[in-house]
């Protein structure tokens, strides 16, 4: 377990900057955050590189330029994200640009009236709508869709197969997605050119920068899209019994006139139309883009096909359609550590959240077997979630696959310079070309004739998809039962970097372990980790240390980081009992390499028993202490943590005496204190016959879910189409963690705290239960 390490403190110097601009709380305004600008080309070409800094130094600055707070880092967008009370999304479609007198004549003159939509609207009316209108989204609806957008993508290869050269944004990326959003919303597709230009004018008028007179411009554009969308509406309307999602919409008007009215359903037919297909065409083109300009991903897809799915999922993070979005405070408030005034307006950076090297590994990497890449936040997160994810996805994914079958070959066209549009939310090429030759188009040969591809399932991709071939490169002996193993890539393409405390699953002979990295740096480019054979356990070590020779070649997925070391405290405790070394030994290594104060101690059974130990003591000489028990040292933790403040970090790995044992301890300690990894589960897997069925209730989403007793919650929510991260699915990792607004919860978990499951407030999905008939979720 990781507790949250925002400090409630300014990341400015307030003293050095006592010229500097001020914010609207009497923060100084430091040089960059005064020079941010979102409408420079910089911007939109590399947007998480821009704030690269604020993420590092200053991860929630004021912009003058805005007039808006940016918040930069994962947590902290995720968290204002997910309380839509305390941040209202009502700012959502404000104009970044406030209208002239004159432009809000010219809108007027065209009767626009655009109103609330989910986008921005608050609670109670938002949940109570979306409840109404969330059926056509579920998976088993979009399934219909699968043959028609497939149909589509042929046929629209087709037409340039042969040629060589093409377009991908005007032949294919723009229409195709267009076409199927009129289908899905039940809308004729004639003018799709037209509603190609109003959609642009809706991005500028809403988050550009456009100048006076193009403002003018635009506001007859805006004013035009208005009204050929309520022309649309009226035709509807005077027709009910339509199929699409716009007929559901008119029919929940007439059922449900108070929660669905009419001045609702003219502002979403506007608002749909714009987005129900710009943002998956630009992911579409940013994913090409993405992978194209990283030869080996796209190498990768092409020979190993079932990774598509994840591979749209890492192009989302790395190059997602939406850059950032707002919202504003309702009260006074903080956000990692800055203070908000109630009525401040904050720009969620989304693709900078993405790139957070706190919450993804190696995040500059284009990795398509990163396990977390479902995590990122380009579709929003909470109650706002983008609804429409799920049929998003599965156009990338189907358009990928019929490249990969039919064009492999393909290649960016050099020296092309790829154009965006300015504004602050919305991120998409003008146009992306790209060449081939035509003759080795693997149709036009016997030999190479197009694969037929899986199919795959709707929503997030499964994580067993996903592990990257390996090659064990040493296996050395650590002492009794255990195995150092040197892990090398199989292939080119070398190991992601990692940081600290991470850990992989190494994965052969049909079992998945996780294991800790503690590589020495004496064999760079390699992961190293730990194995201790168990002679009780399930087989997975024993197959691991019995079996497993130098050459062989496995799988490994990873790494991930769920036990970090917090950087910002003045002192740091380690604790390793046994295997438990493998992670403490890794963040003694980073301690020691950034020169913080740190004491680390090794408890074991027996010199023979301790693995790493003459690691330990070479590297760390006077900052180890060992605790033997065959030596008669053993761990004295009160004596060890008798001077522990709120400022010191103490990390712990081993058994759950020693995790309890500290729990009691530290009580009484700050939550930011004691970080802790179990490195077990002595959780059997679920038997039905010992269960109860129970109902999860998503309070934001309004579903009601039902979990039989052969299923756990989490796979319920994700049978369901809910965005649930999962990792060790043992209860180890913390991943899969809902928060629970009532209900109470019979926890299964090694992640929560006796004091955090006491508070009821939060449940590991993976393992965890109601404890009676019913839970209430926050999802």
């Amino acid at each position: 377990m990781t507790a949250p390490a925002n400090a409630s403190r300014c990341p400015v110097d307030h003293a050095a900057m006592a010229a500097a601009q001020k914010s609207p709380t009497g923060c100084p305004v430091s040089a960059r955050a005064a020079a941010f600008d979102p409408f420079a080309a910089s911007y939109q070409q590399n947007p998480a590189e821009v704030v690269r800094w604020a993420r590092e130094e200053e991860p929630v600055f004021y912009s003058p330029e805005l007039g808006y707070w940016v918040v930069t880092r994962y947590e902290d967008v995720k968290a204002v994200f997910r309380d839509n009370i305390l941040f209202s999304p009502s700012v959502a479609l404000e104009k970044i640009t406030p209208a002239t007198e004159e432009v809000l004549a010219i809108l007027k003159s065209y009767g626009f009236a655009m109103n609330r939509t989910m986008v921005n609207e608050d609670e109670p009316d938002h949940m109570a709508r979306r409840r109404l209108l969330m059926d056509a989204f579920m998976p088993e609806r979009l399934m219909d869709y699968e043959q028609p957008i497939r149909d589509l993508a042929r046929q629209y290869m087709d037409r340039f197969v042969d040629k060589g050269r093409a377009n991908l944004v005007a032949d294919m990326f723009y229409e195709i997605p267009l076409t199927i959003a009129l289908h899905f919303l039940g809308v004729p597709d004639e003018g799709a050119e037209q509603l190609r230009n109003f959609a642009v004018a809706h991005t500028l008028n809403t988050w550009g920068r456009p100048t006076a007179q193009e403002q003018l411009e635009i506001a007859h554009n805006v004013g035009r899209f208005w009204q050929t969308a309520q022309g649309i509406l009226d035709t509807m309307m005077a027709q009910p019994d339509g199929q699409g999602w716009m007929y559901d919409s008119i029919r929940q008007h007439h059922a449900h006139p108070d929660i669905v009215t009419k001045s609702y359903l003219r502002s979403m037919m506007m608002a749909i139309l714009a987005a129900a297909h710009e943002t998956t065409s630009n992911a579409t083109a940013n994913a090409f883009m993405t992978l194209l300009s990283h030869r080996h991903a796209w190498e990768e897809i092409c020979a190993q096909p079932a990774l598509i799915p994840n591979a749209v999922e890492e192009c989302l993070r790395v190059a997602g359609s939406i850059i950032a979005w707002r919202r504003m405070a309702t009260r006074d408030t903080e956000v990692g550590g800055v203070k908000i005034p109630q009525g401040g307006k904050l720009l969620l950076f989304q693709a900078s959240a993405n790139a957070d090297a706190s919450h993804f590994e190696d995040p500059d990497r284009v990795d398509l077997h990163r396990e977390n890449a479902v995590e990122h936040l380009t579709f929003g997160y909470g109650a706002h979630q983008c609804m429409g994810k799920n049929i998003g996805r599965m156009q990338m994914r189907i358009f990928l696959e019929e490249f990969v079958r039919r064009l492999p070959h393909i290649a960016l066209v050099e020296g092309q310079q790829f154009e965006f549009l300015s504004n602050t939310s919305f991120r998409g090429p003008s146009a992306l070309w790209v060449q081939w030759d035509p003759l080795q188009n693997p149709e036009r040969q016997a030999d190479k004739a197009p694969a037929v591809l899986a199919r795959f399932q709707i929503g997030p991709p499964p994580k067993d998809g996903i592990a990257r071939a390996v090659v064990l490169k040493d296996k050395i002996a650590e002492g009794e039962g255990l195995y150092r193993f040197v892990i090398a890539a199989a292939g080119s393409t070398p190991l992601p970097a990692w940081s600290a405390g991470s850990h992989i699953d190494l994965i052969a002979g049909g079992h998945r372990r996780k294991y800790s990295l503690c590589g020495s740096g004496a064999h760079p480019g390699c992961y190293e980790i730990v194995v201790q054979r168990e002679e009780g356990g399930r087989g997975g070590s024993r197959h691991f240390c019995d079996t497993l020779q130098p050459g062989d070649e496995l799988q490994l997925a990873g790494p991930k980081n769920l036990f970090r070391v917090d950087e910002a405290g003045t002192h740091h405790i380690l604790l390793a009992a046994g295997i438990g070394i493998t992670p403490i030994l890794a963040m003694a290594d980073r301690l020691k390499a950034l020169g913080l104060p740190y004491a680390l101690h090794y408890a074991g059974r027996s010199r023979q028993n301790m693995a790493l130990l003459g690691r330990v003591l070479k590297d760390h000489a006077g900052h180890a202490t060992l605790h033997i028990k065959t030596e008669g040292q053993r761990m004295d933790l009160p004596a060890m943590l008798r001077h522990v403040d709120g400022a010191t970090r103490v990390y712990a790995c081993g058994p759950d005496r020693l995790i309890a044992e500290l729990e009691t301890l530290g009580e009484h300690w700050p939550e930011s204190v004691l970080r802790f990894e179990h490195f077990s589960t002595d959780n059997a897997a679920l038997d039905p016959s010992k269960e109860h069925a129970f109902v999860a209730e998503l309070k934001d989403s309004g579903l009601t879910i039902e979990v039989p007793r052969h299923q756990t919650l989490l796979q319920a929510l994700q049978a369901a189409g809910v965005d649930v991260p999962c990792d060790c699915g043992e209860g180890l990792c913390g991943a899969c963690e809902v928060q629970v607004a009532s209900g109470d919860i019979d926890h299964r978990d090694k992640v929560l705290t006796k004091t955090e499951r006491q508070a009821n407030q939060r449940m590991m999905a993976c393992c965890s239960r109601a404890a009676g008939d019913r839970v209430v979720l926050f999802l």
